[in-house]
């Protein structure tokens, strides 16, 4: 009898072990994740940086939460979000992969052509069409289009970029029957269906959320090794490791340098999610000047929201909550950090070596 009570212990506290620490339940952890540095990741004509400093991208990490990770949100810039908060019309973690890699690809392509244009340089940018990120329910191409598709046609017209795409489509009517070409696994499909009025504009659209499929080739080349990292957010401290490196020009001057913001290819900087998160990353890391979104809020957005507050609002907030001593410098265009930059004084200079010595010999 006591061997049997002792197995029905243990399988009990086993049991309650699961249900506890490794059940999964429909809720996410969002917490600070890392700051990379950019040197290994970044190479021009087989080459990479070695100059002094570091420009780094941050991160946020997300957890499946467990009844005991679940308690989390109430440790300091940790958050618990829902299935659907975080996916939206996602269906899983998977698929939510999916959709950060293909804006890692599209945000890699647009901090290049950034950069190339801020340093004059030549580059051919092929558009491709638009990858589907996703369709709503109620769309006519709903069980049709899929995420990963890639239009490239509407109505046997092609476009030069994604502004015409979307430009051809508001211009038309709500319930016209227009015909998508679209590629699926490098095969190519057709299909018909009546635009819907958008929710959120009123316009008429397709009912998908989509972002630019291209291909940039560059003289002196680029690769970008984003490895497992995805999402759109890199694309500002991409764009200025690249112009560092194809400048030959020594922007960080020794300084660790970390920051955030998505670039499209005009050089304008977009706001994140998950910023003071970020902040923390960047902080643990030793950096001393984090570049944070200075997006423009719409006054329609800040009335119906009054305590909205941009990326760079909230980054000083993080800041000054954790006490550190990083700048926290406001951008809203690739030119405002490049200029910000090319006033560094450098690392170094902030000691004599010669005095130094003198004062080790004293």
């Amino acid at each position: 009898m006591k061997k049997i009570s002792f197995w029905i212990k243990g399988l009990l506290l086993f049991v309650v072990f699961y249900f506890l620490f490794l059940r999964p339940i429909p809720y996410y952890i969002e917490r600070p994740g890392s700051a990379e540095d950019l040197d290994p990741m970044i190479e021009v004509e087989g080459e990479y940086s070695s100059e002094p400093g570091k420009f780094m991208m941050t991160t946020v990490e997300i957890l499946q939460a467990t009844p005991f990770t679940y308690l989390f949100q109430f440790l300091p810039y940790n958050d618990v979000v829902s299935e659907t908060e975080l996916f939206g019309d996602i269906e899983d973690y998977e698929e939510y992969n999916t959709l950060q890699s293909y804006y890692m690809e599209s945000s890699i392509h647009s901090a290049i052509v950034a950069a190339f244009d801020a340093a004059g340089l030549p580059y051919d940018l092929e558009y491709k069409g638009v990858y589907v990120m996703s369709v709503t329910e109620n769309s006519s191409f709903a069980g049709k289009l899929q995420m990963g598709d890639i239009i490239t046609e509407v109505d046997d017209l092609k476009f030069e970029n994604t502004e015409e795409f979307m430009d051809y489509i508001k211009n038309l009517e709500v319930g016209q029957t227009v015909s998508i070409k679209y590629e699926r696994d490098g095969i190519e499909y057709v299909s018909k269906g009546d635009l819907i009025e958008l929710e959120e504009t009123g316009e008429p659209g397709i009912g998908i959320s989509l972002v630019d499929q291209s291909s940039v080739e560059t003289d002196p080349e680029v690769v970008i090794h984003s490895g497992e990292i995805g999402g759109p957010s890199a694309g500002l401290m991409y764009s200025l490791q690249v112009y560092s490196m194809v400048t030959d020009t020594n922007l960080r001057a020794g300084h660790i340098i970390a920051g955030t913001g998505t670039i499209s290819e005009d050089g304008t900087i977009g706001p994140i999610g998950g910023i003071d998160k970020k902040v923390v990353a960047a902080d643990e890391e030793g950096a001393t000047i984090f570049f944070a979104p200075d997006e423009e809020i719409d006054s329609d957005l800040k009335e119906e929201y009054p305590d909205y507050k941009s990326n760079y609002e909230i980054a000083v907030e993080a800041a000054e909550d954790i006490d550190t001593d990083m700048e926290i410098v406001p951008v809203k265009t690739f030119n405002d950090a490049i200029k910000y930059l090319e006033q560094l004084s450098p690392v170094s200079s902030r000691f004599d070596p010669e005095q130094k010595v003198d004062a080790l010999a004293a």
